[in-house]
Order: C-alpha cells, then sequence, then structure tokens
C-alpha cells in the first residue's frame, strides 16, 4: 500500500498463492464455477499454488453433506489444488472452524491496539437508529455517536458473549487497484459503518477471519466476485490495523440467470450437482463460461 493508502497490483507473480473458499451452506451453482475456474486460471497463469479452504464458520447452515458435495463437484469440474482439507499443507487445518486460535490472535491484536470495542446493540436496533442503509449491500451504517470511548473492553480476556465492532476511521477513503474493476475507492463512514468482527455468539465474523486465514495462507491474490469490493475496503483497514501486507485482489463478474437475477444457493436448477444429474459434462460447463462469462446464464444445457 502506497503513502496515499492505495494498494498497489503487484505485477511479481513469483511464489503466487490463491485460493478459493466455498461456505457449505448449500450446493456450488454455476456462479461458483466460473469464480474457482478463473482462481485457478490465474493461479496456473502464474506457475503458483491454489489453495482450497473451506469456509464454515455460521454453524446453523454449513452442513458437513455440503463440504463433501462441493469437494466432490469441484473435482468432478476438474478443478485441482496444491493444499486443501483432503491433501494438507503447511498452513493446515483448511476448515475455518478448526482455526479459532488463529482468529483470536488476531483479535487479541486488535483489542490491544484500540481498534476494536464491544457492542451491545442488536441488529435491529442498528437498523431502526439508521437514517439510510449502506450505498452497496444495504447494510445499515453504525451510527458513529453510539461508540464508546477508545480503550473500552481492552481488559476482556475473552471476545464471547458480546458483538466486537471495528471502528473505522470516518471520512478515510481506501483506495486500491483491482485486477479487472481498476481503481477502486470507498470512504469510511459513508460507504461502510463499525463493523462486527466477532460475534455475541462467540464466532468469528468474515471480514476478520477471511483477513487472517489469508493472511496466514500466505494468499498473494484474492480472486472473488465483484459483490465483495466494499469487503476488501473494510479488510483493508484491519490489515492497516494488524499491520499485515494485503494480497491484490481480481474480483470477478457475477453470473446471472436468464431473467438478470444473481445465481443463489436456493436455484438447485444451476447447481453444479442438478447439472451433472442432467448428463451435462465439465467440458459443456467450461465452454458455457468461458463463451459468456458476463452474460445471463439462460445456458442450453
Amino acid at each position: 500500500m502506497n503513502s496515499n493508502g492505495q494498494q498497489r497490483l503487484s505485477a511479481n507473480t513469483a511464489g503466487y498463492r490463491g485460493r478459493i473458499a466455498p461456505t457449505p451452506t448449500g450446493l456450488l451453482h454455476l456462479g461458483h464455477a466460473a469464480t474457482f475456474l478463473l482462481a485457478e486460471q490465474r493461479a496456473r497463469n502464474a506457475g503458483g499454488v491454489l489453495i482450497l479452504r473451506i469456509e464454515d464458520l455460521d454453524p446453523p447452515r454449513c452442513k458437513p453433506e455440503f463440504t463433501a458435495a462441493a469437494m466432490e463437484d469441484l473435482h468432478w469440474l476438474g478443478i485441482r489444488w496444491e493444499e486443501g482439507p483432503d491433501t494438507g499443507g503447511a498452513h493446515a487445518p483448511y476448515q475455518q472452524s478448526l482455526r479459532r486460535e488463529c482468529f483470536l490472535a488476531a483479535w487479541a491484536k486488535l483489542l490491544a491496539g484500540g481498534f476494536i470495542y464491544p457492542c451491545a446493540r442488536s441488529r435491529k436496533d442498528v437498523a431502526t437508529a439508521a437514517n439510510a442503509p449502506h450505498e452497496d449491500d444495504a447494510t445499515p451504517l453504525y451510527p458513529p455517536q453510539w461508540r464508546p470511548p477508545i480503550g473500552t473492553g481492552t481488559d476482556a480476556r475473552s471476545p464471547a458473549g458480546v458483538n466486537w465492532r471495528f471502528r473505522v476511521p470516518d471520512g478515510k477513503r481506501i483506495t486500491f487497484l483491482d485486477a479487472r474493476c481498476g481503481t477502486q475507492t470507498f470512504t469510511a463512514g459513508k460507504n461502510f459503518g463499525d463493523f462486527v468482527v466477532w460475534r455475541r455468539d462467540d464466532v468469528p465474523a468474515y471480514e476478520l477471519a477471511v483477513v487472517a486465514d489469508d493472511y496466514a495462507m500466505q494468499i498473494t491474490e484474492v480472486v472473488r466476485g465483484e459483490d465483495l469490493l466494499v469487503s476488501t475496503a473494510r479488510q483493508l483497514l484491519l490489515y492497516q490495523a494488524l499491520n499485515w501486507e494485503p494480497p491484490t485482489w481480481h474480483h470477478a463478474p457475477l453470473l446471472r440467470d436468464a431473467s438478470g437475477q444473481r445465481l443463489a444457493k436456493r436455484n438447485a436448477a444451476l447447481s453444479l450437482r442438478a447439472l451433472r444429474q442432467r448428463g451435462v459434462s465439465p467440458a459443456e460447463i467450461r465452454a458455457a463460461l468461458i463463451a459468456a462469462p458476463e452474460q445471463p446464464a439462460a445456458f442450453s444445457f
């Protein structure tokens, strides 16, 4: 990151480490396939390593059968990884539910630096108090007047029992260069407010977990959907607070169905499992995704 807070896009591909990170809350669909195939392609083009990480930090929704199905469907599609739950590797374990100590260490470092604070407010409280929703993902902005004084909660021994929020520097512009989308700029306190890094049910939130894992696994480039562009701004604040070097970014287009709706796991008709059962081959899926990566998924399978 340069002196203006803008992350440079590195042209050095030596030691490239990419990752694919499915969340096992349902079956993988064509949108996942498009992003994961792109991640694999970029790793292979760089002569690098691809990692499979299972992001299973939502206990009520993440199911072992979905983890097994994801790995089976990815293998069927022809995607190969060098490190993962089934292959092992130097940065095991490759399931977030088994990596609590890594997340606790990051939480403790943020706490010691005064970057986070305990918050007893519910999501409903925030939604009721907010004047306007978040511009990008309809998440209500956390009212800054609710922030406690800096240093509140620094004597905590455990994150359990309350939400822990990151104190965003209001007005700070976060700029980064995306390999596909170009220069992106978001403003803390405008595009997003104080965000949760640890949940009251004693589970680390996505933003903290993904940063801690990408750093620990030495990921050099993150390939994921463009719906997570604003998450990148939040995560860059975490990297800065933790004094960690961030990866570079490539945000892929979102695949949509024939009506223009973003694909979702609840749309079983376009799941890889359903397509397999209908006799569609991996080669057909790859060809379709390459032919129209940003077009509605009106595939004639």
